[in-house]
């Protein structure tokens, strides 16, 4: 079998949707989006289509280094989101060859299901009490919100006292029924981080992501010393390199690589396995489509660690299309009592509506985040 093309297809809301097809029929579908970059990363797969077209789609692993080592440079958000989607279309393509899930190839399933969780509160938090309620009524278990809007370095007090009060109100309203993560989401910085973990520890938060930028290693260390709330980190990091100094320092107890940035299925199993033996709970990145979705629940099928997964569906970033919407509707996702069902069929489980992708690239988007400033002009983190 040999690998014949490389399609990509920009469809809204800010996705890219690969398919690779082979001289023998069987074809794979991937996910090699870079928020707001989607269409670099289609140029790209372009260029490294030059070194995929004419090999054995089932030479993963000597495709995976040949495109990661290939030329002086390796590792970053664009390369390892490329190299990402490329996996996922190929494990898809090895679990159809052999009419079993990607999870049946790798030692088999440890889990049936997995708990998930739904976005509240949209960019800038609001209605978060409107929104638990009917993530409840919906049959979640968790939420996740972004907890403020543009926050400085250090910023005033009524700021941070609003943003105290307003989870809080939230934990009163919802009760012990429904479990809460916070999403600091880098906006918060190291000396308004630490008092906010302080403050928000009766809430018993279920975690806290990216309370500060990984970059910042140090203040992660400290903060996650400080605090008995489990600190999240991973879905800015690319790579197992990148996750090393993370465990050695003890500076999170959850990792959320996501599978569509750090290199597919193939290296967040690796990563997983890394976390494990630090006995760090993965629970992987996922506020993108369909297809990264399906890798991702064929690593939570794979991993003993995984314990959470994200997902997009109904989430802010969603104008337009939402997470179902590509796929055909006798092999959608199936939510059941606040988790998602590992899918069973053939590849990464889900059947791509191609005629609909085809369509939607038609319209296809320029998603781009959102540049927000703070009160003194300077550019804020979004």
């Amino acid at each position: 079998m040999k690998i014949t093309a490389l399609k990509t297809y920009l469809v809204p809301p800010r996705w890219l949707f690969l398919k690779i097809e082979t001289d023998e029929g069987i074809d794979g579908w991937g996910e090699p989006v870079l928020e707001g970059r989607a269409a670099t990363l289609a140029t790209l797969i372009d260029d490294l289509s030059d070194l995929v077209i004419g090999h054995d789609p089932r030479a993963i692993n000597d495709i995976w280094q040949m495109l990661y080592r290939n030329g002086c440079y390796r590792g970053g958000p664009v390369l390892m989101s490329a190299i990402s989607g490329i996996d996922m279309a190929l494990w898809d393509i090895l679990g159809k060859y052999h009419n079993v899930p990607t999870y049946a190839l790798l030692g088999g399933k440890q889990r049936d299901r997995i708990k998930t969780y739904i976005w509240i509160g949209g960019d800038r938090p609001s209605n978060l009490i409107s929104d638990a309620k009917d993530a409840i009524a919906r049959g979640f278990r968790a939420v996740k919100m972004n907890i403020c809007e543009e926050l400085g370095m250090l910023d005033d007090y009524r700021k941070v006292d609003g943003i105290i009060q307003r989870l809080f109100d939230l934990r009163e309203a919802v009760g012990p029924s429904l479990d809460l993560a916070f999403d600091f989401h880098g906006r918060v910085h190291t000396p308004i981080a630490h008092l906010l973990l302080r403050e928000i520890a009766p809430l018993r938060p279920l975690f806290v992501e990216d309370p500060v930028t990984p970059q910042n290693i140090e203040s992660l260390t400290e903060l996650q010393r400080a605090t008995a709330i489990p600190l999240a980190v991973g879905e800015r990091m690319h790579g197992r390199g990148d996750f090393k100094a993370l465990f050695e320092r003890r500076a999170a107890r959850i990792i959320n690589p996501d599978p569509a940035h750090v290199g597919g299925i193939t290296e967040t199993i690796k990563i997983g396995a890394m976390a494990e033996a630090y006995d760090v709970a993965l629970a992987p990145h996922c506020p993108l489509g369909p297809i990264a979705l399906a890798a991702c629940l064929q690593v939570d099928a794979l991993c003993h660690n995984a314990v959470l997964q994200e997902q997009s569906l109904g989430i802010h970033y969603n104008q337009g299309s939402d997470l179902l919407d590509y796929l055909k509707p006798e092999a959608r996702f199936t939510y059941a009592d606040g988790h998602l069902e590992i899918p069973q069929k053939p590849g990464l489980g889900i059947d791509v509506d191609e005629d609909k992708v085809k369509q939607m690239s038609e319209i296809g988007h320029r998603w781009r985040a959102p540049v927000w400033r703070h009160e003194d002009g300077s550019i804020a983190e979004w």
